[in-house]
């Protein structure tokens, strides 16, 4: 064994074999990182919250001067519904239910002035949501209400009512802990609630409430009422499609801009990062590719002095160890060297992301880690079987 370790020392290329360590540590880096990131970045796309996991509208009708005025009630007819659900671009369409009874909330506590109004509450299916609603749940019997809000009227109150009136500003953590004091229906047969902020959304303009309340209140409140949705929330496949803004425009309805625009962003942004994971995967092909050619580049160098050894009495398997215990040290090398780089490459990125995404946690690295022994056994058991194929074929040429 002490001959085939010395005439491996003396006769392997250092380029070659330096080429083979940087095309491994290249494609095992390259891998690691497109699977670290993708575990980074799945919050944005996949939390209730996400601003790319789907592309939603909220439409209503024109109003106009004349109907306006005349106080006309027109909404959405199950007819003008179940066309918008034929369309291409659309996904899934649902109503906004709105109260058709009076709502009364006040608010009062230590640092802040008794206040009252009336509110107007709306709902929509909990699959359009995009908070947790882990806590989005109605019982009649046990008198709450749960209460989603706009994030932006928070942001109204803390820098436009609170500072012009020298309030105290208030957190989304304390605005959760208050509970409201709600009347429901008329002064003749309502009944006093307690309402309990549970979510801010970032995706509807309106303050909602679960469907089931709605439900039971217009129900208990307002039963001969007959009222068409008002709004609809609408689900597309692709927001840049310029069907949606036409057929909108025929048919006199209204969406928000800023929403449509954001839309074809996201959209957009999806479509370059399928582009750049589909190239991060061509390039981890072509590095383990070149990684095995430098491989057979090294035993096919070798090949005389291999049938040499075997000439000799060496048994195929004495002559391959060398070789084979070469590249699993290599393959080793690369595993802890890509931990390490991949460590400071996250570390650069995730600061970027975490400004503009600030509510991105951190994610464990033990999958990481696994993926990458992972990877290191399957290339060294390839490259094992690879050299051990070879010198079997040597061998068995000489025999």
């Amino acid at each position: 064994m002490k001959l085939v370790w010395k005439l491996l020392r003396h006769h392997v290329s250092l380029p070659q074999m330096t080429g083979f360590f940087l095309a491994h540590l290249l494609g095992m880096l390259i891998v690691l990182l497109s699977i670290r990131f993708y575990i980074d970045v799945l919050p944005v796309f996949t939390q209730n919250d996400s601003f790319i996991q789907k592309d939603y509208f909220v439409i209503s009708k024109h109003v106009g001067m004349m109907n306006g005025f005349a106080g006309s009630k027109g909404g959405f007819t199950g007819g003008e519904m179940e066309q918008l659900k034929q369309q291409d671009f659309c996904v899934s369409v649902a109503p906004f239910t709105s109260n058709h009874y009076p709502v009364r909330g006040s608010l009062g506590m230590d640092g802040l002035p008794y206040m009252s109004t009336d509110l107007f509450f709306e709902s929509v299916p909990d699959a359009y949501l995009d908070v947790d609603l882990s806590h989005w749940s109605f019982d009649e019997h046990q008198n709450v209400v749960p209460i989603i809000i706009p994030r932006n009227y928070l942001s109204i109150y803390n820098f436009g009512f609170a500072q012009s009136r020298s309030l105290p500003k208030v957190s989304e953590g304390l605005l959760g802990m208050i509970n409201l004091n709600l009347y429901v229906g008329t002064a003749d047969s309502g009944q006093m609630m307690k309402g309990k902020i549970v979510g801010f959304t970032n995706r509807l303009n309106t303050i909602l409430v679960p469907q089931a309340f709605m439900e039971w209140s217009n129900s208990l409140f307002a039963p001969q009422s007959d009222v068409l949705p008002q709004r609809l929330i609408v689900e597309v496949n692709n927001p840049a499609d310029a069907d949606i803004a036409t057929y909108f425009q025929v048919n006199g309805y209204e969406a928000e801009l800023d929403r449509l625009n954001v839309g074809k962003a996201a959209y957009f942004f999806k479509v370059v990062i399928a582009i750049v994971m589909a190239v991060g995967v061509l390039i981890s092909l072509l590095s383990f590719y070149v990684m095995m050619l430098s491989i057979y580049l090294l035993i096919q160098k070798n090949t005389v002095k291999m049938e040499n050894l075997l000439l000799m009495g060496y048994s195929p398997r004495q002559v391959a160890s060398p070789y084979q215990i070469l590249t699993v040290v290599l393959n080793l090398l690369v595993m802890f060297l890509s931990f390490f780089l991949l460590s400071f490459i996250r570390n650069a990125y995730l600061e970027m992301i975490w400004k503009i995404y600030p509510e991105l946690g951190d994610s464990t690295s033990l999958l990481v880690y696994w993926c990458g022994a992972g990877l290191f056994l399957m290339v060294s058991v390839l490259n094992v079987y690879a050299i051990r194929r070879k010198v079997l074929m040597i061998w068995q040429r000489k025999k």
